[in-house]
């Protein structure tokens, strides 16, 4: 990514010339020359130092622009902004690839003062990790080992807004927009990736989307592998004619030396590592069927700080562990993404009541941090960084994981009966 110290504090008037070039293709989008100009000034102004993001604020440090133009690409100016993020993701693809991205689905969280604004309500974020008054957008994230950047976003439209016909009304929702859980909201923006031919390896998601029976049979019915974390209460099987026990009760039950280390990445104070133990058991699916996968739990290493944790898989037996531990932790990048795009490129800094605003806005966003992702691309060949991997920012990432049956150092220990 563009290092803090080459981002501008006063943008120029001229447009960047890598940024330019990456537009380039997207202008078709904007069929007016004033239209493909607000766009290049405001994600110029997006990329400056300033911490201001909203629309009065990139006018005054972006010039040749106006906050009247800036808030017309939110608003009134004419584009479709469902094709122009198609076209983004389908450029991003073209870039070279370690083969085995995950989606990440999570959920952010913006605190928002009032109730006329489209989408504000008191509502739960696991975010924010309590309830707020807020907005709340359900993500779709590609990450690789080292790598994010956004396929697409959608906002939550609660059911108090859903239901209320004056309300939708003066925030211009369409008819077609209706209440839906964050969980169906997942499931439909997993499926714009499938339809997108987004290639991925895995679905992953925190225990929010986990822990829910009926989102986890939609990845089943899909055919779609995820690891998914549950909270320690998540019910389960040892056999199918055995007694129903919480995740961490089963696992409780297995000696010490079942558990087995296992490091996923470098961190700033070296590797991270955990214990872990991955057990063949059943849950139960919306249906009140029993559905085979694995049981894996975490706890912290010798060492090492952390709180247990618990996750659920779908992948065949033949998995190894360590490929399942590195999926489930790919979530540091989402949360990076996520940390950007708000501190450095103010996605919590929307202005707009409307419903088509804050989506445009988002995808803006997107296409800002997209820059940033392509940016850093093209600029390694001129570090010198030779047999550094594909999609791969910072040196010495990880060996590949092999795929194939597992080794005897797995332990990917069999439930008692099975």
């Amino acid at each position: 990514m563009v290092s803090a110290t080459t981002r501008l504090p006063q943008a120029p008037s001229a447009p960047l010339d890598d940024l330019a070039a990456f537009l380039e293709p997207l202008a078709v989008h904007f069929p007016r020359r004033e239209s493909r100009h607000a766009m290049e000034r405001r994600l110029t102004g997006l990329l400056t130092e300033h911490p201001n993001k909203n629309c009065d604020a990139i006018a005054q440090v972006a010039p040749q622009t106006s906050e009247q133009s800036l808030q017309g690409m939110l608003t009134t100016m004419r584009r479709d902004a469902a094709a122009l993020n198609a076209q983004r993701v389908a450029r991003l693809q073209t870039l070279p690839t370690e083969g085995d991205g995950v989606l990440m689905i999570d959920d952010m969280g913006f605190p928002e003062q009032g109730t006329a604004s489209v989408g504000v309500a008191r509502q739960y974020s696991g975010a924010l990790g309590k309830a707020d008054n807020c907005r709340i957008t359900v993500n779709l994230t590609y990450a690789e080992r080292t790598v994010a950047w956004p396929l697409t976003t959608r906002l939550c439209l609660p059911e108090a807004w859903a239901s209320d016909p004056e309300r939708r009304a003066k925030a211009q929702a369409p008819d077609a927009i209706v209440f839906q859980t964050k969980a169906e909201i997942a499931r439909d923006l997993a499926d714009w990736a499938i339809a997108q031919g987004v290639p991925f390896a895995a679905v992953v998601a925190d225990a929010d989307y986990g822990d829910q029976p009926w989102f986890l049979d939609q990845m089943d019915r899909r055919s779609l592998r995820s690891v998914m974390a549950v909270r320690r209460d998540f019910t389960v099987r040892a056999s199918l004619d055995g007694p129903s026990q919480r995740a961490d009760a089963l696992l409780a039950a297995y000696p010490q030396r079942a558990w087995q280390t296992i490091g996923w990445r470098e961190g700033s104070q070296g590797r991270l590592r955990a214990r872990f133990l991955a057990v063949r058991c059943w849950r139960q699916d919306d249906l009140l069927r029993w559905r085979e996968g694995w049981l894996i739990g975490e706890a912290p290493a010798r060492g090492q700080r952390g709180d247990p944790r618990w996750y659920w898989s779908n992948f065949p037996p033949t998995t190894r562990l360590t490929t399942m531990v590195e999926y489930a932790h790919r979530r540091r990048q989402v949360e990076r993404f996520h940390q950007d795009a708000k501190t450095l490129l103010g996605w919590d800094q929307h202005q707009g009541r409307r419903w088509d605003s804050f989506p445009r806005h988002a995808i803006l966003e997107m296409l800002a941090y997209s820059f940033l992702v392509w940016h850093e691309w093209q600029q390694r060949p001129a570090r010198g960084a030779p047999g550094r991997r594909a999609f791969s920012p910072s040196a010495g990432s990880p060996p590949p994981i092999p795929g194939g049956d597992p080794s005897p150092d797995s332990r990917l220990a069999p439930a008692p009966g099975h």
